[in-house]
């Protein structure tokens, strides 16, 4: 199975690459761990987020094939715990499919893209910098993987 994160933005700063490839590099085969890039709308001093959602949503859906579970990362889904996770991942390597983590811009994602998502996963009632949710997803998908392989990773 490979899991792909969809997150809109680029040209991230080093820290968020290494920080990413950090936790990416340490995942097995059978449940490989992809970033996806994914150009931000053009913004300009005339503010039109609606516009911009569906803009940067049309580029999402464009990159995920069909057969994918879509996860849409959302500050009204659910939050899971990482053992919760954990039991998420080991459902997805179940169900055979590739999994799409799929991360909005600086608006948010548009309804075309919640409607495609299988899932909605909130990380925290606090909102986090773009960057930073790169990171925090690739560690918190290690640590669920070392859960399932009884690693000492995670300690509860």
């Amino acid at each position: 199975m490979k899991i792909n994160l969809v997150a809109v933005g680029n040209k991230m700063p080093a820290w968020v690459t290494q920080g990413f490839e950090e936790y990416s590099k340490r995942m097995p085969r059978e449940c490989l761990l992809q970033l996806n890039e994914i150009t931000a709308a053009k913004r300009g001093k005339n503010a039109q987020p609606e516009q911009w959602k569906k803009e940067e949503s049309q580029r999402i859906l464009a990159a995920i094939p069909d057969n994918q579970h879509v996860v849409a990362l959302e500050v009204t889904g659910k939050q899971w715990s990482t053992e919760q996770l954990s039991g998420h991942i080991q459902s997805w390597l179940t169900d055979g499919r590739d999994v799409s983590l799929v991360v909005g811009g600086p608006d948010g994602l548009d309804a075309s893209c919640l409607q495609r998502a299988d899932q909605c996963w909130s990380l925290s009632a606090l909102t986090l910098p773009h960057p930073l949710v790169r990171i925090v997803l690739a560690e918190q998908i290690y640590r669920a993987w070392t859960i399932l392989q009884n690693h000492p990773y995670h300690r509860s």
